[in-house]
């Protein structure tokens, strides 16, 4: 029990350390709305990084005062073995879709006759271009985030959608005030938001930059890869993906829209959302009320030119009747509401002509086909080039050189070519083929692997391939070099000045030959070097990005970064090493593998590490300290007392042990839990020495 004072009672230390904790929690939510809501940041980052690990530490400090709503427990947990199904309260209905004005006159004649002559207005909202979710929260807190799945059961995707940072953990205090309930002894009724999950324009765009430089197959468009990251069964990679979240839907569970209730309950759909914006979450932008069909066909106007700058996919507007009360009187037919409607956009295109098929050449030796357009406006850009993806995708939309060809930007947001004109097409006109070499001039044969539609320029000494690594080395997502952009590199190899990455970090000894560079003066000139400096202090996860290493992004780097910690330790893995870590699969560990093990490949590590770069993730490794299990290769197996298998691993890695995948006459300890299963039988099966975890740590000691 807290003392008694003269002042009254004086809190424990377990209170005033539970108070302190709540105050730095509160702030973050703050500073997170803000940020992600309403785009306008409250502190610079170095302060939010500041308060997040105080809050870090303390919770840490007094782990019992850890509450799941804490901003510091948005990514957590074990990845799921598969989702459960959870029943929605109430279906998630489809919507009815035209393109038609029309049919938006039928379906306003339809609402007049059913309310009998009744005034009523609409509501409406852009249709975003996303993956519905329904969120539900139990005294404020998100406790429950479920997909639409068929409309009747969806998948449980808590852990995922509690990555996303504009989706509030706790929206207890604020509920509380905007609904006049005093705290103590009332809480805040249950109730469920839905809305869409999507994803930003650039960050879509800069995901698929990321994955054309590492040779990987492009994403189709940001609904498409919102959709199967809320599937990914591991959180800590849902993390690495950007998702926002619009939410369009209040209802409070256990009432009727909260009927019978002793609070004010928002009896329209414009009221619900201002309580959705005065509990902190995020709803959709630009809504409004329209009183009349034409105030509905106004803003349809409105935003079908505006909505390609919103930097967010949008397809249509959703019409809604306001009222609650005579959207319940107007019910659903099928599985449709009466009371609502979506009004579609018809995608973007445009007719140009299909000049050219050119072959670019990535940095990993990639070929890809790229359409050179006669220049045509299109969804507010000017459209002069389009990705053909393959020699399959040529096929499959059958265009040729000379076409006139249909190009389209929906809710894509990379312009690409989907069909031709037939009736424009030339009489002489003959399928593209795809070349049997390098178009360089070293016209190396191209190589197309069994399962890939790719062509590989597999020559090391490709002119293009070194441009690309050299550009791709300097880019913003890598080293970060300003002023060695692409037609910066371009000249320096022209001149001689660049033929691989190392080269960079040597140009100082060549100030005064730079100088007489066309339009280089001494200021360029010096504000390279103290760039190409600047870049030594980029962290190891960029370097290991900036190799340029086949089916690497920088996603599988800052596995290879957190996992192996040095890249001593990469240099000497094997690729069963690779393969273990969680994320990567066998294709990425050979390319990676192989990487390490070419004499090239190592002559360039080794002179970025005498040019000073970072070759060690800070904190990860202990880089020159000889522990008792270094070198010694370890298999992790069954649940561990107080860690998880990740960690276990990160930790022996750390101390300079391997660790595999599976277990062979190669392990030196099998470090094993509870159901430990196959791998402990095999290892006691060939003789390898099963430790636990009390063990491992005495060996650390």
């Amino acid at each position: 029990m807290p003392q008694s004072s003269l002042f009254g009672d004086t809190a424990s230390p377990q209170d005033t350390m539970h108070e302190q904790i709540e105050n730095l929690r509160n702030r973050i939510r703050r500073y997170d709305h803000a940020y992600y809501v309403d785009a306008e940041p409250l502190v610079e980052d170095r302060e939010y990084d500041r308060v997040m690990e105080e809050l870090t530490d303390l919770e840490k400090a007094h782990p019992e005062l850890i509450s799941p709503d804490s901003p510091t427990q948005r990514v957590g947990g074990e990845p799921l073995k598969e989702f459960r199904s959870v029943q929605h309260d109430t279906p998630m209905l489809s919507l009815q879709n035209t393109y038609s004005r029309d049919d938006m006159r039928e379906f306003d004649r339809r609402v007049s006759e059913l309310l009998e002559g009744k005034p009523y207005q609409y509501y409406c909202d852009l249709k975003y271009d996303g993956v519905a979710m329904s969120l539900r929260y139990t005294n404020g807190i998100l406790t429950l985030a479920t997909t639409r799945g068929d409309g009747i059961t969806g998948d449980d995707v808590t852990q995922n959608i509690r990555t996303i940072p504009s989706v509030p953990l706790n929206v207890n205090d604020a509920a509380l005030k905007v609904l006049n309930i005093t705290p103590t002894p009332a809480k805040l009724p249950d109730f469920e938001v839905r809305g869409e999950v999507y994803m930003r324009s650039e960050d879509f765009l800069s995901i698929n930059e990321e994955r054309e430089a590492a040779g990987e197959k492009l994403y189709a468009n940001p609904r498409n890869l919102t959709a199967g990251t809320l599937k990914l069964q591991d959180p800590r990679e849902v993390v690495r993906r950007p998702l926002q979240m619009a939410c369009y839907f209040l209802a409070f569970r256990g009432e009727e829209r909260g009927e019978g209730t002793q609070f004010p309950i928002p009896n329209s759909q414009c009221k619900a959302m201002n309580f959705l914006r005065e509990f902190g979450l995020p709803t959709t932008f630009g809504s409004r009320v329209c009183p009349t069909l034409d105030d509905v066909f106004a803003f349809i106007d409105e935003w079908e030119t505006k909505r390609e700058e919103l930097g967010f996919g949008t397809d249509g507007v959703v019409v809604k009747v306001d009222s609650f009360a005579q959207q319940a009187e107007l019910g659903e037919v099928g599985r449709f509401p009466r009371w609502a409607f979506a009004y579609k956009y018809e995608a973007k295109k445009a007719q140009t002509r299909l000049k050219s098929i050119v072959l670019q050449v990535g940095r990993t030796g990639v070929m890809t086909p790229v359409a050179e357009l006669e220049p045509v406006l299109l969804a507010g850009s000017t459209i002069s080039r389009a990705t053909l993806h393959n020699a399959d995708f040529i096929t499959q939309v059958g265009v040729r050189e000379g076409d006139m060809v249909i190009v389209e930007k929906g809710g894509d947001v990379i312009p690409k070519v989907s069909g031709f004109v037939e009736a424009e097409r030339a009489v002489d006109s003959t399928p593209f083929s795809f070349p049997a070499a390098c178009p360089c001039e070293h016209h190396q044969p191209l190589k197309r692997y069994e399962g890939e539609a790719a062509y590989y320029c597999e020559f090391a000494g490709c002119p293009w391939q070194r441009r690309g690594r050299l550009t791709h080395f300097c880019s913003r997502t890598a080293m970060d070099i300003e002023g060695l952009g692409e037609k910066i590199v371009d000249q320096l190899v022209e001149h001689g000045f660049l033929s691989s990455v190392e080269g960079i970090y040597r140009l100082h000894e060549r100030r005064d030959e730079l100088l007489t560079l066309e339009r280089w003066a001494e200021k360029k000139v010096d504000n390279l070097l103290a760039a190409v400096e600047a870049s030594k202090q980029k962290p190891f996860q960029r370097v290991l990005f900036a190799l340029g290493i086949r089916f690497v992004g920088a996603e599988t780097a800052k596995l290879l970064s957190d996992q192996f910690g040095s890249m001593e330790r990469l240099l000497s893995a094997s690729k069963e090493e690779f393969t273990a870590v969680y994320g990567i699969g066998e294709r990425t560990a050979t390319a990676i593998y192989t990487y390490f093990q070419d004499e090239q490949s190592r002559r360039i590590i080794a002179a970025l590490a005498a040019a000073g770069l970072q070759m060690q993730s800070e904190g990860k490794a202990l880089a020159g300290v000889i522990t008792p299990i270094a070198g010694k290769t370890f298999v992790v197996t069954g649940t561990l007392p107080t860690m998880k298998r990740d960690e276990a691993k990160e930790l022996i890695q750390r101390y300079g042990g391997k660790v595999s995948g599976s277990v062979s006459k190669k392990t030196d300890f099998v470090l094993a839990g509870e159901e430990a299963g196959s791998k402990l039988e095999k290892a006691l099966e060939l003789g390898v020495k099963v430790i636990s975890e009390t063990e491992l740590r005495q060996m650390m000691e």
